[in-house]
């Protein structure tokens, strides 16, 4: 299959199942506080926020054998990608035992060192079936999901996840709306995800029947999965801190307060890797085999894909609390609605979006080790900053620590990927930021104006169509209009590989 049809499949099936995401993603939250309350859905947060700590013994192999596979694949090299995932696969079996240990000593500690109503036997097993499904995961499939996405072809992965998020979800509804207890709920969404694992095996024993995972690993071609580690602790600190800081600090309804702002405004996180993803691939091999072509690929990529984050978090500002007064309403054991909130996660999220395509340049170049001490000083301004704030400010105080992690990381990856990978001045990439904040905020002086009277989803729909399809207008036009070269190459771009589906 051409680079050009696994390109639009991934778009269009990743497309569709962000949408189902977000309609699901919505509607089992909502059922959670109204049949669990505030203080289950912030322990459903919490404990989801921790695994993302557990999955620690994955993190750093998973980076690194996508990037050691770009080059493989690239060069159409079937015994180096075999090496290369045999390598992978020693991997996750020698650290899978520990995976299921980390599970149960959380299940045992988290009931001790956290203050809670809920009893402690229904923590305990929430944690446990939240858990084990990833340990299964990362037994059986971790491996090749990876080289899915190495070789452009997240649509499988995509529909896969599609079908068994339907019908877990569909499951997690009818269960909570009959009144069941949340850990059966837990319990038969766990076995539910338990399909992908037949699945994806047999994909790949019929698509993939020359993968031979006894050949001699090629563990150097992973060999800076200790570095990436290290990249990927940074991740998890300004992803995850704030939750267990304020588990700790501020107690789980004030966690399920933060939950819900960023439930929403990760869908449109996801919304955004979705599309980052369906290209990526193709922007990985290149770098490998030709740097010329990459350049024109990147700097279209990381214009329109900057523009579009600036676009998409515009509109959900001015969307997010009408959406969480009709979302909240009727739960009244906290208040959900804080207009400070929205500015402070949208600050988040410019932030790690807006660099995330220098950051891609850094991972195919494999400067992962050269970068690593950046990474630690991130997590260090994160983590003192957070636990201080937070005395002071609540959970104002763990977002302005995120905030201040990212103001100096985000920098230094834009510096480092434009002066030492690229070789270029740096002013085109912040010259892009400048134009994309001049309009964010243009368009916010704007929003006052604007006095729509949101009582309603339908109302709310009704708007939110033509605001967000004016908005989208606006912001690329704009980039647009400042770089035509790059617009112009772009648009010649989606013609030969979207809509003709040309071979590149």
């Amino acid at each position: 299959m051409n680079t050009g049809r696994k390109i639009s499949l991934n778009l269009v099936l990743g497309i569709a199942s962000e949408l189902l995401s977000i309609i699901l993603g919505i509607i089992v939250p909502r059922l959670i506080l109204t049949s669990y309350g505030s203080e289950t859905n912030g322990l459903l947060s919490s404990v989801t926020q921790i695994y993302s700590y557990v999955a620690l013994l994955e993190a750093g192999i998973g980076t690194a054998t996508i990037q050691a596979l770009y080059k493989t694949l690239g060069k159409e090299n079937k015994a180096a990608t075999n090496a290369v995932l045999a390598a992978t696969n020693r991997y996750y079996h020698r650290t899978g035992f520990l995976y299921l240990l980390a599970i149960l000593l959380f299940s045992i500690i988290y009931p001790l060192v956290v203050s809670t109503d809920i009893p402690t036997i229904t923590v305990v097993l929430v944690i446990i079936f939240n858990g084990i499904g990833s340990v299964i995961n990362y037994f059986f499939q971790a491996k090749y999901f990876l080289l899915l996405q190495a070789e452009g072809k997240n649509y499988v992965q995509t529909a896969l996840g599609m079908f068994t998020n339907v019908f877990k979800n569909i499951a997690k509804i009818v269960l909570m709306a009959s009144g069941c207890n949340v850990v059966f709920v837990q319990a038969i969404a766990m076995f539910i995800s338990m399909i992908q694992m037949i699945y994806i095996t047999r994909y790949i024993k019929k698509n993939y029947s020359w993968i031979d995972l006894s050949v001699q690993p090629d563990f150097k071609a992973i060999s800076q999965s200790k570095n990436v580690l290290v990249h990927q602790i940074s991740g998890l600190i300004y992803n995850n801190t704030d939750s267990i800081t304020l588990t700790i600090f501020c107690g789980l309804k004030i966690v399920s307060i933060y939950s819900m702002y960023t439930m929403l405004f990760g869908m449109i996180s996801t919304a955004l890797s979705t599309v980052s993803s369906s290209f990526i691939f193709s922007l990985g091999q290149t770098f490998h085999i030709d740097k010329k072509r990459f350049m024109k690929m990147y700097d279209a990529f990381e214009l329109y894909y900057m523009t579009l984050v600036f676009a998409l978090y515009s509109i959900a500002n001015y969307f997010i609390l009408p959406f969480m007064r009709l979302y909240t309403a009727g739960v009244s054991d906290i208040n959900y609605i804080d207009k400070k909130l929205p500015l402070l996660f949208i600050s988040i999220s410019l932030l790690s979006c807006g660099r995330s395509a220098a950051n891609q340049v850094i991972n195919f170049a494999g400067h992962f080790k050269l970068t690593q001490n950046r990474a630690i000083a991130e997590a260090a301004i994160n983590l003192v900053t957070s636990v201080v704030a937070v005395q002071f400010w609540g959970i104002y105080g763990v977002l302005i620590g995120t905030i201040a992690a990212l103001l100096y990381r985000s920098n230094d990856i834009i510096l480092y990927a434009n002066r030492r990978i690229l070789q270029r001045s740096v002013w085109m990439t912040y010259k892009r930021w400048v134009v994309n904040l001049t309009t964010f905020f243009l368009i916010l002086c704007l929003n006052h104006f604007l006095n729509f009277n949101i009582d309603s989803y339908g109302k709310l729909f009704l708007i939110c169509i033509p605001y967000t399809i004016l908005t989208l207008i606006i912001f690329f036009t704009v980039s647009s209009l400042f770089e035509r070269q790059i617009a112009k190459y772009t648009f010649r771009y989606i013609l030969s590989k979207v809509i003709k589906n040309e071979i590149s």
